[in-house]
């Protein structure tokens, strides 16, 4: 029999703000009340899954075990047809900013997503004119409880990247994203008609008629 999710705390496994608000958001309406990892002081691990639910996983066991609590963590990505599926699980490294010490290419962990953009649409450039521009965003949702057990739920929203990035409503790769049937980005439309189709929501709809 699957464990079910009763009202009250919860732990967000994440430390990105953006991400945060939006799984507040969808979780608003059925009394659970989100604590992120980043209000406990809980350390971030290091994702060395090669997949999206192994490193939603990763994060999920983590802040369970560190909060003694049920956590919930999400690992999502944009992943570019004609980049043979990139950035994919490293849709977060492309946003690092790199610099030099001691001649080695490093990085200091802050993101710059604005540069992220740049990075896919300079390999769609490379690629030529015609290249093919369809893209979807993906969502892991893994639940965790502190005894070890889990789920997991995926979601999924197919779209195309524009350029240049318009929009300032959303957070990530939202501003070069054009979901399909629609003709503004994610960083253009209102945060709740984005929450209606996104990936995030196709998976939370899937979370949300398992567990309550």
């Amino acid at each position: 029999m699957n464990k079910k999710l009763s009202a009250g705390k919860l732990v967000i496994a994440s430390h990105n703000q953006g991400k945060v608000r939006e799984i507040r958001a969808l979780l608003a309406p059925y009394g659970i009340e989100p604590i992120s990892a980043a209000e406990l002081n809980l350390p971030e691990p290091e994702e060395t899954g090669t997949t999206f639910a192994e490193n939603a996983l990763i994060k999920a066991h983590s802040a369970a075990k560190g909060a003694n609590m049920v956590a919930l963590a999400d690992d999502s990505g944009l992943c570019v047809t004609s980049l043979g599926g990139a950035p994919g699980v490293y849709t977060a490294d492309w946003a690092e900013e790199e610099f030099f010490h001691a001649g080695k290419r490093t990085t200091d962990g802050s993101r710059n997503w604005y540069l992220a953009m740049g990075k896919v649409e300079g390999r769609l450039a490379q690629l030529g004119m015609d290249v093919d521009r369809s893209a979807f965003f993906t969502c892991t949702l893994a639940l965790a409880w502190p005894d070890g057990s889990e789920r997991v739920f995926e979601g999924r929203v197919n779209g195309s990247l524009t350029w240049p990035p318009r929009g300032d409503k959303g957070f990530g790769y939202d501003p070069v994203f054009v979901a399909n049937g629609m003709d503004k980005t994610f960083g253009e439309i209102d945060p709740d008609a984005k929450h209606a189709i996104s990936h995030r929501a196709d998976a939370f709809a899937k979370f949300i008629a398992d567990m309550f």
